[in-house]
This record gives C-alpha cells, structure tokens and sequence, in this order.
C-alpha cells in the first residue's frame, strides 16, 4: 500500500478520536490540546498540511512544521515524549504524521486543562475521571495503597500461612515477610499495616473495608433479565470468589447429553466450562477495585452469558489489541492468583477463551468497553459458517427436557440413538435393552410407550415387528432449558 492508499484510508471515517488534523502553519498552542487529549486517552494521530475538509493542502517547511509539533509536546505538563513526526506524500503534496502512543505514563495538562477526546472534540476530565487516571497511571496504585482502618487482626492468618506453605522457595519464610514482598502488607512507622490487596485476598471480611468487591451471579429463564431468576451473591476473598463462581457455573449452566462412538452417554455444559472460568478469573483479577459503587456481574441467560466487570480495560489494552496487548491494573493480585494457580501471570486468557468457544464451533466471544465497565458475552449458538457446512456438533437434548417435555435419562438415550441419522432410523426394544442393559424390558417398553404419547416417537408395525421412529414434527429437535 503506498502512502496515498494509507492516507485515504485513514482520513476516510473523517475525524475522530484516534485522528486529527490541523493546517501547515498552525500554533503549538493549537496543537497542544489535542496532543494531551490523545495522551489522556487511547493515543492517536495528528496531520499537519490538511485544510478543515482533510484535503492536502501540503506542508512548504517541513521542519519549521515538526519544530512546532515538538514544541507543542514539549509545553505540556509533564511534557510528552512523541516518535519523531514523520514526511507522507498525498495527493502530491507533502503532510507530516505524528502519532501518540497509547498507554502512556503520565495525565497531560495543555495550559492547565486536564483534557481528554471524546469522538472529535477535546473535552476536559471530569473530577472523578482526573482521580481514576491519576491513580491508574501513577507508581503507586489503589491495590498496594493501606487499607483503610485494617490491621493486621483483619488479616486471616490461617488462609495467608497455607498460600506461602504452597510457593516455590518461599514456604520457609516467615508469613509477614512474604506478604510484605508481594505487596499484600506494607510497613508505616515501624508497624506492618494491610494493603487493600492484602485484605482481598487474605482479610476476614474483605467487604467490610471494600464495599463493591464481590461477585453478583443470576440465571435469568429468558433472554433478558426479568423477575425470574435465581440469584447468588459471592462474596469472602477473591480465591473464594473464584471458587463459588465456579460452582455456580456448574450448578446453573444449561447440561446437554449426547452420545459417543461407544455410545457412552456424555454431559456438556452450554459453553466450554474452562472458557466460562476463565472469564471470572479475568474479571477478578483485572476490575477496578477503586469503584466501590458496583462489582462483578455473571448474568447467564437463555443464549449467553455475561460478566461485566467494573473499569474500562486498564492501560493501553484495547478491544483491538486485546488477544496481544498485556498490561496489568492490580499485579500484586495478580501475582498471588498466579501463585495460587488461579491465572497464567503473563496473559489474560482471552486468547483460550477464543479458541476454546471455536473449538465448540459456538460463536465468537463479543468485547464491549463501556465509559466505566469492561463486558465480556459469549453465546451458545453455533457460528454460522460451521452451520453452514453442517460441521455443528450433534443436536443436544438437554438434561430431562426435550422439546419443553420432561423425559427420563433412558428416553434421551433413545432419542439421540435416532438422531444419528447415519444408522438408526427406527429404534426396537431390543435396541434400547442393548443400550440400557441393567433395566427391565418392561420399563423399557413403558419408556418408549410414553415417548409416543408424549408425541415425540410414532409406533410402525405389530407385536415381534414393532419399532418406533421419530414422529415427522420432531424430525428437527429444537435444544430447550431443563
């Protein structure tokens, strides 16, 4: 692509938050705000020698031009260190690129303002949004900040002695000196003091001093949230969160059953339970854990789960670069997840979460960055180009329910006997006896009776020649809730 193609392209949304121009002669203290705007924000790129439609209008002096972009960065406080602008032709005339980088250290003030971009404009940082990028970006953040009103009687000691018994080369050290090397404790004139790291992975009552701090999960019946749910509010440490999450998944994801090749009868969950996990493991280690007004929700509904969890994605992580940016808000929890055996310490796990929902053939993940949350949802529906080359998993009937009916574990081993439509169009007592063989011909014959008043089955034939089939309006089974 030469650098015409490229300019087009990118001047093509017209302007917007990752892309500005300007004029060749315009002033440093014209290009200033942008320039913090974009630094406070996700970065982006600045043109110099556009007119205010993005036609080129060309650059005469070229390093007057740089000189003033680099004046510009530099006058703001801190002052920002930028690539070298770089020279594109377009149009046949010469316009200058400069580009900030995400992620950067630092909140930019142009002339006092603390600015950031919304869509074309720059707009100033509210004060609390000033407070939480301040917080974020600077040495010291929220998690290994001292807990307010712990001590070290909030600390469970118990939990705290089992993790440093369990690490690699640490187990003969003394408790208070390996939470204090992970950041779990500080020391405040000459007295150990827990962080807010400490108290959530190691307090008595984490809650108690971090209001916000746990894990709201409900399984609504429908699609939507409604009054039907069941609901289960997990709180304690984030080890303990993990774990009751985690149970809940189990206790409420929707169950398949499907046979094998040895015709062994198999449950899946709706979604790849490690994919779901992962998920909570995320959100617990990477939310915002200064934003005490809400925490971690794993709503499951009829065709997806969510969790959303507080704070935008930290640093320079964006719904782009997610699968290879690695940035972490709380490496302290982090650590101890990691040492825990809770989390890869190196990666976020988006990437298995992917490939384990293709390896399901079920749709991809969806990533939704929010002005204060972070959502991540993914779907039980087969992605359509697996459908489409009838490569889809087997139709699965899900535990005790076919077609909103209740059927017995025997019914389910019949009906998927006659969904492999490679061989078994018709199903006989026998049949079933052979799949069943520790049940009595009678309830078996009772089994398949009942599937043809339920409407499911149609007998064909008399007495010794008898076998069932599917019934023509069930030729299509439709996967429901159970």
């Amino acid at each position: 692509m030469n650098d015409v193609d490229d300019i087009s392209q990118l001047l093509q949304p017209g302007r917007r938050a990752e892309l500005d121009w300007f004029a060749a002669e315009a002033l440093p203290e014209q290009l200033a705000p942008t320039l913090a705007a974009m630094a406070n924000s996700q970065g982006g790129k600045v043109l110099i020698g556009l007119d205010a439609v993005g036609a080129a209008a060309g650059v005469t002096d070229t390093a007057a031009a740089i000189d003033r972009l680099l004046q510009a960065a530099l006058a703001l406080d801190p002052p920002l260190i930028i690539p070298v602008p770089e020279t594109r032709l377009f149009d046949g005339k010469t316009i200058l690129t400069a580009r900030v980088p995400p992620g950067m250290p630092h909140v930019y003030a142009a002339d006092g303002r603390y600015l950031r971009r919304e869509g074309a404009a720059n707009v100033p940082l509210l004060s609390r949004e000033l407070r939480l990028l301040i917080m974020q970006r600077s040495d010291t953040s929220f998690e290994t900040e001292i807990a307010r009103g712990a001590s070290l009687g909030d600390i469970d000691w118990n939990k705290a002695k089992l993790y440093v018994a369990n690490l690699s080369g640490m187990s003969d050290m003394n408790v208070d000196k390996v939470l204090l090397k992970r950041g779990c404790l500080v020391e405040q004139d000459g007295a150990l003091r827990p962080t807010n790291a400490g108290i959530l992975l190691f307090g008595k009552e984490p809650q108690r001093f971090l209001r916000g701090a746990d894990i709201t999960a409900a399984r609504f019946a429908g699609d939507t949230m409604s009054d039907r749910f069941t609901r289960q509010d997990i709180l304690g440490t984030l080890p303990d969160q993990i774990k009751r999450a985690e149970m809940f998944l189990i206790d409420h994801l929707r169950k398949g059953v499907q046979l094998g090749q040895t015709m062994a009868r198999d449950e899946q969950f709706e979604y790849p339970l490690e994919a779901a996990r992962e998920l909570v493991v995320n959100a617990v280690a990477h939310r915002d854990y200064q934003i005490s007004g809400d925490g971690i929700r794993l709503f499951l509904f009829s065709n997806r789960m969510e969790v959303t969890s507080p704070g935008g994605l930290p640093g320079p992580v964006t719904i782009d670069n997610i699968k290879d940016e690695r940035f972490s808000r709380n490496p302290v929890i982090v650590q101890v997840l990691s040492d825990m055996g809770f989390i890869e310490r190196l990666g976020y796990g988006v990437d298995r979460v992917i490939d384990l929902m293709r390896l399901k053939q079920l749709r991809a993940p969806r990533f939704e960055e929010r002005a204060s949350s972070f959502r991540v949802e993914l779907y039980n529906e087969v992605e359509a180009a697996a459908a489409e080359a009838k490569t889809a998993p087997p139709a699965l009937i899900l535990k005790g329910s076919y077609q909103g009916l209740d059927i017995n574990p025997r019914q389910e081993i019949a009906l998927l006997y006659l969904h492999d439509a490679k061989s078994n169009a018709r199903i006989t007592n026998s049949d079933l006896q052979t799949l069943c063989p520790d049940v009595h011909p009678e309830t078996i014959r009772r089994d398949l009776a009942d599937l043809v008043t339920k409407n499911i089955l149609r007998k064909m034939g008399q007495k010794r020649g008898s076998y069932y089939i599917l019934n023509q309006n069930e030729a299509e089974p439709v996967a429901v809730e159970g």
